[in-house]
């Protein structure tokens, strides 16, 4: 597993979220928006979104979650999850495959923000 975390100021919520939706899965030839959900309590929302790609690397699928959280005008909170690249039993061995998807997601988030 692999975690990135970012706060991220002035930027809009809803426009960040559609060009991740649309920017992460154009990232890869395999990698696809499986689902989301998103919830708003008074000013408060939270938006959650789930990838998945193929690992060249393990053999296997790795899923990424990418959580964004906002509370009215505050700075918006992003985390970023892969998990899914061990092909282990009881250990986790070969996490390169999430690695590469995490970095891959923030060399994007990183293009998006320099706009």
């Amino acid at each position: 597993m692999a975690i990135f975390e970012k706060t991220i100021r002035n930027k809009n919520f809803d426009k960040l979220l559609r060009k991740l939706e649309n920017e992460i899965p154009d990232s890869s030839w395999s990698a696809d928006l499986e689902a989301g959900s998103d919830f708003k309590e008074g000013d408060a929302r939270c938006s959650v979104r789930v990838f998945e790609r193929y690992s060249m690397m393990g053999g296997n699928r790795l899923s990424l979650t990418l959580t964004m959280f906002q509370n009215g005008d505050s700075p918006i909170r992003l985390s970023a999850i892969t998990a899914g690249g061990s092909q282990a039993v009881f250990f986790k061995v070969n996490t390169l495959g999430e690695e590469s998807f995490l970095d891959d997601v923030k060399d994007l988030l990183e293009e998006i923000l320099e706009e």
